[in-house]
């Protein structure tokens, strides 16, 4: 297990009623800008609940943070929090609102274009302080330090990570997911499932607690995730997938071991070209990756399949196949394809998406970064 210095500094605020609680997160004299995307928080009384908390605070709001969120969306927002000294952000929303609030707060202080900080890596040494009130357990933004914003002209979607953008505090009430449609919840539970196996399906580096506490949460998300789609108003079975989503992207799984973001590195590469779901993306790239580096993550894939699948008695050539198998069917159970064909996406666009790997200089991937984008391309073949 390798050394490693874990720092979270995000507030967890959980449970039914916490929205209410924001009001001593954000200091009185604050001037806030509210970000929210599409409208669903007007009707299932979360709107009410923040404004209700930020009572006699100024206020500003921006709506209209769709998913993947687009750079060219978010520059009014920019351009308000500078005509208004806004001075404290509250995201509310799932992880494109959180991530576009967060390209918010480091650009506020900023001289630089902003996305030239994706683009460019430009550095940033500032940012105005992120709250978050989630109403989409998925991406786990709202306790880490990463963000993944889209530039619909360039077709690109980048990612920036700054210990600057961990949100002071997330409210996580199970009961602001009540109203969430289908679509949204699959996807939810795929992005959460998939932010494990990243962290995990690598090689054995002797981190037997952090494999412990990823198949805890993978065997959690594979229980809960179908319950929540059958019973969207159980606030046990919410809570749960909730916790698990948040926990499977604040760092703390990660720590010690190798990781792979090959599957993210693709998929995100699909959804800028192709504007598929980014969960979607996730669910066509993983398995196929599985086949392609069977062999190299042999023993983890065993092991997962052991234990999160219960596969036994097998070989490992059999146990292989029956994990990848049990894997891609899991997300079929969803609703969630896992090929590019169910999206009308054939052999000929594979190399475009090789091209813009190279492009965007994803040149060296995989937990040992010997997958090239040429590899990717071999990898996506196995998904068609």
């Amino acid at each position: 297990m390798r050394n490693f210095d874990f720092q979270n500094p995000t507030r967890i605020l959980f449970g039914s009623g916490q929205i209410a609680n924001i009001a001593s997160e954000i200091p009185s004299d604050a001037r806030v800008l509210l970000v929210a995307g599409g409208g669903s928080i007007r009707t299932n009384g979360v709107y009410d609940q923040v404004k209700a908390a930020l009572q006699g605070r100024t206020v500003h709001e921006f709506w209209g943070v769709l998913p993947n969120p687009d750079i060219a969306v978010l520059l009014p927002a920019l351009e308000l929090i500078r005509a208004e000294s806004l001075d404290f952000i509250l995201a509310v929303g799932g992880g494109s609102v959180i991530d576009g609030a967060k390209l918010l707060a480091v650009a506020a202080r900023s001289a630089a274009e902003p996305w030239a900080i994706l683009s460019k890596g430009v550095r940033v040494s500032d940012a105005l302080p992120i709250g978050v009130v989630l109403t989409l357990p998925a991406a786990g933004s709202e306790s880490n330090n990463a963000a993944a914003i889209s530039n619909r002209e360039t077709r690109q979607k980048l990612v920036f990570v700054t210990p600057l953008c961990f949100p002071r505090f997330a409210v996580l009430d199970p009961e602001a997911t009540f109203s969430l449609p289908p679509r949204q919840v699959s996807n939810g539970i795929t992005d959460a499932f998939i932010h494990v196996l990243e962290q995990y399906l690598t090689f054995p580096a002797g981190g037997i607690l952090s494999d412990r506490l990823a198949e805890a949460l993978l065997i959690t998300l594979k229980e809960q995730g179908p319950r929540a789609l059958r019973e969207p108003s159980n606030y046990e079975v919410k809570a749960n997938l909730m916790w698990a989503a948040s926990l499977a992207l604040n760092g703390l799984i990660g720590q010690g071991v190798p990781q792979d973001w090959t599957t993210h590195h693709i998929g995100h590469e699909l959804t800028a070209l192709f504007g598929i779901d980014h969960a979607r993306t996730l669910a066509i790239v993983l398995p196929a990756l599985l086949e392609a580096r069977r062999q190299q993550k042999a023993a983890k894939i065993v092991q997962f399949g052991a234990r999160v699948f219960g596969i036994a008695d097998a070989s490992d050539a059999e146990a292989i196949d029956a994990t990848i198998a049990q894997t891609a069917a899991f997300f079929e159970s969803l609703g969630v394809p896992t090929r590019l064909s169910a999206y009308g996406i054939g052999e000929e666009a594979i190399p475009q998406i090789v091209a813009k790997l190279k492009a965007n200089r994803r040149l060296r991937m995989g937990e040992r970064l010997d997958i090239t984008p040429d590899a990717a391309g071999k990898i996506l073949a196995l998904a068609l």
